[in-house]
């Protein structure tokens, strides 16, 4: 089977286990998943995650945050940049996500970075998905 856009199908996996109230989810590991997981952890929006070795292939684990009866940490994910439409925005360009409550993730130059740190630094990229 061939995938198209590996990122859209992480972003499905970590929302359809994040509404059916899964405490861990296993996504096929790459580097930029890594990357953009890594980003997750930092702003806030999963607990952890571990790099696991199984069968010879990579898989990251990731652990949600315990949500409370009435709110998930994560709220939703939308995939911006897609193999077919490449979306790519300037320094000056940079969206707020729901009023700055979400994250905009860009690819840079200096690699993945969110919104705040890419204005921070002062680029532009690929405006790859946004989460809130």
């Amino acid at each position: 089977m061939s995938m198209t856009d590996p990122i859209a199908d992480m972003l499905t996996r970590i929302r359809n286990a994040n509404r059916a109230n899964h405490e861990k989810v296993d996504i096929p590991a790459s580097k930029l998943k890594q990357e953009l997981i890594r980003l997750f952890k930092e702003e806030g929006y999963i607990r952890t995650y571990k790099y696991l070795e199984t069968e010879g292939h990579g898989v990251i684990r990731v652990y949600f945050k315990p949500r409370t009866k009435t709110e998930r940490v994560i709220n939703g994910l939308s995939r911006i940049s897609k193999p077919g439409l490449r979306v790519y925005i300037g320094k000056d360009e940079i969206p707020r996500v729901l009023g700055g409550l979400g994250v905009a993730v860009l690819s840079t130059s200096k690699g993945i970075l969110s919104d705040h740190q890419a204005r921070k630094e002062g680029v532009g990229g690929e405006h790859m998905l946004s989460i809130w």
